[in-house]
């Protein structure tokens, strides 16, 4: 009889602390810096998921930007070193290599430098943990960019202020170890008729505004990005084609590209990579260097 009652005790408790770990929810997860170069936050787990393969091309095949490159690769390398560097905020038109550029020189920089580098991606979404996230990489072995794609906020989004916190540290300071990059679409982040109904709304009009508009200058670093001219683009597609050694007379291969660029109403690095796809895809040459 006791023998029961022990055994249905220890059930009941077995039992109290499956509920109990089922509401606290999953362990954070260990984080293992050594397993790759880079690493999207999954903030879910409290976890920096390896990428085994980053999506990324060469440094030498952007063409177009050469002055920003030249200073986004200057900042990323006076990081890897302990120097001082800026935040960046690279901002304009669509497809012209921003968040390319961001992966090359993370790349680049790491083998220049012999310094283990590491990229971490937070989705847009996402973009209210990043407290927790600093958390976690201000004791990281190694120094660490935080990187944003295509970041920008919309109405009733108050996520921007997890990121004017991250940019500026609050009171204990930015990690020195840690650095933030983010591409964008448009230089303030947030619409214009956002931060006019702000202004509208307002007890202080002005102060509003300046709230709105100051995020975008916690960023030491503005790139601005440009649509780019008919011979850039033909730059970019003459690169391509040397680097993937995809055959054929050059001026064929221009009008072909014009003629695409044509279809889509634009010229741009993206452009470009479409049409050497569809070019390779025709000569049967796969794109791997």
């Amino acid at each position: 009889m006791h023998d029961d009652r022990t055994q249905a005790l220890l059930k009941e408790l077995a039992g109290i602390r499956v509920a109990l770990e089922r509401l606290a929810g999953p362990q954070p997860a260990v984080n293992n810096w050594d397993a790759a170069e880079c690493f999207v936050w999954v903030p879910a787990r409290q976890f920096l998921q390896p990428v085994a393969r980053p999506n990324r091309v060469d440094i030498g095949l952007i063409r177009g930007v050469d002055h920003v490159r030249d200073i986004l690769s200057d900042n990323t390398q006076r990081f890897a070193r302990g120097l001082p560097a800026n935040n960046v905020l690279l901002w304009g038109a669509r497809g012209m290599g921003k968040s390319s550029l961001v992966k090359a020189v993370h790349a680049s920089t790491a083998r220049a430098t012999g310094i283990a580098l590491k990229l971490v991606e937070v989705h847009r979404e996402d973009i209210a943990t990043l407290p927790a996230l600093m958390e976690i990489l201000k004791n990281a072995p190694a120094p660490v960019i935080i990187f944003c794609d295509d970041l920008s906020f919309d109405h009733d989004d108050t996520s921007y202020k997890s990121l004017k916190a991250a940019l500026d540290g609050g009171v204990e300071g930015r990690p020195d170890n840690v650095l933030l990059y983010a591409t964008s679409n448009r230089r303030h982040l947030l619409p214009r008729d956002m931060m006019e109904n702000e202004q509208s709304t307002a007890i202080n009009p002005s102060e509003a505004v300046e709230e709105k508009v100051s995020l975008s200058d916690r960023f030491g670093l503005w790139l601005g990005f440009y649509k780019c001219s008919q011979n850039d683009y033909l730059d970019m597609i003459d690169s391509y084609a040397d680097y993937f050694g995809l055959d054929g007379e050059r001026a064929a291969i221009h009008a072909e590209a014009l003629e695409w660029a044509t279809t889509r109403g634009s010229r741009s690095g993206r452009v470009a990579w479409q049409f050497i796809q569809d070019l390779a895809g025709r000569l049967g040459k796969p794109l791997v260097k």
